[in-house]
C-alpha cells in the first residue's frame, strides 16, 4: 500500500515524516462460519448453547437467522465443518438458457467466418435459416466471449476531418457513381508486387471488381474496366484520385483512361488532393480487404483467385450495416445505359476553330506547334476567342468537348497553352 506522507512542524524548519497505515485485517468468510459453529458446539456442551446463542451471533456480526441457517447445515452434514463452505447461486433451473447444440452451431459458424461480429453473424444465420429463433445479438457477444472467440481492438481516434463541400455526382441509386481506387501494394509469397484494383458502387456498396495486377497503369487498368462495362454497363460518374492512372499533371488532369471514361459518356470525378475521405466508401472497403491480405498468397494468380472468393462472399453472403444488414447484392442491379462500342465525336459550334491533336500531343496554331495533351492524341479540341485579359493581350481558350483546357496568348504564342492555377493541399 503507497505510504502517506505527513507533515510534522519543528521549530527550525518543516521536514516530512512517512506514516505506513495498515490495512484492516481480512478473514475467509467459511473460516469463520466454521469457527462460529465450533465455538457453538463448545458451548452447547458446556450447556449454554441456547441461551448465549444469540450473544454469539453478536460477536460474529451476524443476525441470529444467519446464525440459525448455519446451523442447520452443520447438523445435517453431521457435524462435518465442509458443509460450510460456499455454495453456488446460481439457479437451478434456467428456462432461458440456450440449448448447447444451438451455442455449438454459434460458435462453428464464428470459427468459420472468424472475422465478423455478433451482429453480422447473427444476421447471416438468420437469413440462410428463415423460421429458426436464433437468442439476440446480445447474447450472441456472451457466447463468443465465453468461447474465447472475441477479439478485443483497440479503436484509433480518428481525426476528424471537416465534411467536402465539393459538388460531387449523388449516388441516388445503383450505378449512378462508381468508386475507383488501388489499395496499398504488397508482397505475394514469391516476392513480386501485387496492386489491387477496387472498383465498387457507390450506392449498394457491390463490389465489381478487386483484381491483382502487376503494374497500376493503363495498359493493365483499362481491360479490367472493358470486362466491367460489358458485364454492368456504364455508370453515370466515376469517382477516383489524382494519382495515375485515372488523372494527371497534365492540361485538364487528362490520361489517357480518363479521356476513354469521358468518350463514353462518363462523367469523371477527382478527389481534392490529399483529401481520401472523399471517397470514403473505399477508404471503409480497403479496411476490410486489410484483412484477407495478412496473409499473402503464394503468387498473383493464387491471389487472383482469393480475391474471386472473396468478392462472392462480400456481395452475396456478407451483411452490410449501412444496408440493413443485408448483401450488396440485394442492393444492386446493373446499369440500364449499355456499354456503347462507337465512340461519338464531339459537336463543337460552328463559330470555334476545330483542331486535330496529333499523336504526341501538338497542336498547329499561330504558326506555333502547341503541346496541349498527349492524352488527346486524335483527338478534336476548339480554340475560341475570349476577351482581353488584364495585361492587355487578346486570348483564346481551348476546350476538348465542354472541359477548359486553358488559354493561348496571341501576343505571346511561344508560351504554349497556360493552364488555371491548380490547388494545392
Amino acid at each position: 500500500m503507497s505510504p502517506d506522507l505527513v507533515r510534522v512542524p519543528d521549530n527550525r524548519a518543516v521536514r516530512f515524516e512517512v506514516v505506513v497505515r495498515v490495512p484492516w485485517s481480512r478473514t475467509n468468510p467459511t473460516k469463520e462460519r466454521v469457527k462460529f459453529a465450533l465455538e457453538w458446539e463448545k458451548r452447547w456442551d458446556a450447556g449454554e448453547g441456547r441461551m448465549n446463542l444469540a450473544e454469539l451471533c453478536r460477536e460474529y456480526g451476524i443476525s441470529r437467522e444467519t446464525g440459525y441457517v448455519w446451523l442447520r447445515r452443520y447438523r445435517a452434514a453431521g457435524h462435518q465443518v465442509e458443509a460450510l463452505g460456499e455454495r453456488s447461486h446460481r439457479p437451478h433451473t434456467m428456462p432461458n438458457q440456450v440449448p448447447q447444440d444451438v451455442v455449438d452451431f454459434i460458435v462453428a459458424a464464428r470459427k468459420y467466418r472468424p472475422k465478423w461480429g455478433p451482429r453480422k453473424l447473427r444476421a447471416h444465420l438468420v437469413a440462410v435459416n428463415p423460421g429458426f429463433a436464433f437468442p439476440s445479438e446480445s447474447t450472441f457477444a456472451a457466447i463468443l466471449h465465453r468461447n474465447g472467440l472475441t477479439n478485443l481492438r483497440r479503436r484509433k481516434r480518428r481525426r476528424l476531418v471537416v465534411p467536402s463541400t465539393r459538388p460531387f455526382a449523388a449516388a441516388p441509386g445503383p450505378n449512378a457513381v462508381w468508386c475507383v481506387d488501388f489499395k496499398g501494394w504488397f508482397r505475394t509469397a514469391d516476392g513480386r508486387r501485387c496492386y489491387p484494383l477496387t472498383l465498387i458502387d457507390a450506392y449498394s456498396r457491390y463490389l465489381l471488381r478487386c483484381e491483382a495486377l502487376l503494374d497500376p497503369d493503363t495498359e493493365h487498368v483499362q481491360p479490367i474496366f472493358d470486362s466491367a462495362f460489358q458485364e454492368f454497363g456504364t455508370p453515370e460518374s466515376l469517382r477516383s484520385d489524382n494519382g495515375p492512372p485515372f488523372a494527371s499533371t497534365g492540361a485538364g488532369g487528362l490520361t489517357t483512361l480518363s479521356v476513354w471514361w469521358q468518350r463514353l459518356g462518363i462523367r469523371h470525378d477527382r478527389i481534392d488532393p490529399g483529401k481520401p475521405q472523399q471517397n470514403g466508401r473505399l477508404e471503409r472497403f480497403h479496411r476490410t480487404l486489410a484483412e484477407l491480405v495478412e496473409e499473402p498468397e503464394s503468387d498473383v494468380r493464387a491471389q487472383q483467385r482469393a480475391f474471386d472468393r472473396f468478392r462472392h462472399e462480400y456481395n452475396h453472403v456478407r451483411p452490410h450495416e449501412a444496408l440493413g444488414l443485408k448483401p450488396p447484392l440485394s442492393a444492386y442491379e446493373p446499369a440500364p445505359r449499355r456499354y456503347p462500342r462507337k465512340l461519338e465525336e464531339y459537336d463543337y459550334p460552328s463559330s470555334y476553330a476545330v483542331e486535330r491533336v496529333d499523336k504526341q500531343g501538338y497542336i498547329r496554331w499561330a504558326k506555333h506547334r502547341v503541346l496541349i495533351s498527349a492524352a488527346l492524341a486524335h483527338e478534336y479540341v476548339s480554340v475560341d476567342h475570349r476577351d482581353v485579359d488584364e495585361d492587355e493581350d487578346e486570348c483564346w481558350v481551348v476546350r476538348w468537348g465542354s472541359l477548359e483546357l486553358g488559354w493561348l496568348s496571341e501576343r505571346r504564342p511561344a508560351r504554349g497553352l497556360i493552364q488555371p492555377p491548380r490547388k494545392r493541399r
